[in-house]
């Protein structure tokens, strides 16, 4: 080395740092990569982007290549700086090129570098993976065995190292995900919160209860019968003789409104459209009844409990309400089960679903206790009530208004705070 001229080792030792500063801007950059909008890239033709995930897909073989090269480099830098202190300075000169290297390298070749790749990892990574990927190749038996070595001293820890584990996501961070990307608009944020809500709720959180079903009964007279068919909101009744629990069938109005319409519709006509009833189990989880929904092709169905008796019904545009927010006649109706008052309190529905109104009105009532409200009042109370009462729940302070047959048809709700 003592022929070489000082000014080819200064620029031997440029170059070594410049590599070490690569590969460590690499490294940053490739893990820091978001894994979902690279599949995305990759998905959508991105070269840089293909290249990049398949390194990825052995991360213990990247980094084992990346941390060869750059331990390489830096010793050889090291080394090469302690030759050039050594002609210039004689004894002290290791010393001294050992502090400026720690610096120069610090500096230059670890922490610019890789502050850089954090916050731009994109641009770092995707070119860098197209200098990897054949360097891999090369140095493909000595990563093999270095990495064979290090997955022998974590496998006795259970430790994996491929990328299965990286991209493996909760439910709650999934959420989390959704909530915190700045790109997507806040109406869709809600509706895909809302879609990863279906799995913690049930078909009794958003059945219309089985005293609030509005259906046809055969045993009215006839003309009583077509009034309500031509006056009805909704588009599919059940149908059944004096109680709900004498159930026929369910009624699309699309299938009698041309002879409806005409006047020409009788009885008989009414029983042929009636199609077969639907039930399913109380406690059916959202998610579950809306796959079973699009596979039976059905959009309604009415709620039983273990004994078969009938508690409710629920629809097709319930559980998708639950995700868009009400658009029906009975979404709009469930909506005006909370009435704001002028002091800032609550006049609210007893029928009304505890979850509902959590969701709407960001409340935090206990949603395992009961279904609904008056459920909820009840359950604390231990007792059905002569007349009004109040409960202490959560940051609540909950009143009995209004009664009717032994069921709360109206509650008074205001915080906490201004109560008394």
């Amino acid at each position: 080395m003592e022929d070489v001229p000082l000014g080819t080792l200064y620029t031997i030792l440029f170059v070594l740092i410049l590599l070490s500063g690569f590969f460590s801007s690499s490294e940053t950059g490739l893990m820091a990569l978001n894994r979902y909008r690279l599949r995305h890239l990759a998905n959508s033709g991105v070269r840089g982007a293909r290249i990049a995930q398949n390194l990825l897909r052995k991360p213990d073989r990247l980094i084992g290549l990346i941390l060869l090269g750059n331990n390489m480099v830096n010793m050889a830098a090291a080394s090469l700086a302690t030759v050039i202190g050594i002609r210039l300075l004689g004894d002290s000169g290791p010393w001294v090129a050992t502090a400026i290297m720690t610096v120069v390298v610090l500096i230059f070749a670890e922490v610019a570098p890789k502050t850089l790749a954090a916050l731009h990892p994109e641009r770092v990574a995707f070119p860098a993976s197209y200098v990897l990927t054949p360097l891999l190749r090369v140095a493909y038996p000595v990563v093999w065995l270095v990495n064979g070595l290090a997955n022998l001293i974590l496998r006795p820890f259970g430790v994996k190292t491929d990328a299965e584990a990286l991209e493996r996501l909760n439910l709650e961070e999934l959420r989390t995900l959704v909530q915190e990307g700045g790109q997507i608009s806040n109406d869709h944020q809600r509706m895909l919160v809302n879609i990863l809500d279906l799995e913690q709720g049930t078909v009794d959180d958003v059945m219309i209860p089985r005293q609030d079903i509005v259906g046809v009964d055969l045993n009215e007279p006839w003309e009583v019968v077509l009034t309500q068919l031509m006056q009805t909101v909704y588009t599919r009744l059940p149908v059944y003789r004096e109680t709900i629990d004498n159930v026929e069938g369910f009624l699309h109005i699309r299938a009698v409104i041309a002879k409806l319409t005409l006047g020409s519709l009788d009885s008989e006509e009414l029983k042929r459209s009636i199609r077969t009833p639907y039930f399913i189990p109380e406690g059916t989880p959202l998610t579950r009844q809306l796959l079973e929904f699009q596979s039976r092709e059905r959009r309604i169905a009415l709620v039983v409990d273990e004994y078969g008796d009938i508690q409710g019904m629920v629809t097709l545009d319930d559980i998708l309400e639950e995700i868009v927010g009400a658009y029906t006649a009975e979404g709009r109706e469930r909506s005006r089960l909370i009435r704001r008052l002028e002091d800032g309190n609550y006049l609210v529905d007893g029928t009304a679903s505890v979850r509902m109104l959590n969701r709407q009105m960001g409340w935090e009532l206990p949603e395992d206790e009961a279904n609904t409200l008056n459920g909820l009042i009840l359950e604390q109370l231990e007792e059905i009530p002569d007349g009004k009462a109040s409960v202490h729940i959560g940051d609540h302070i909950l009143t009995i208004v209004q009664m009717k047959d032994k069921l709360i048809e109206r509650v008074l709700v205001k915080p906490y705070r201004t109560a008394g």
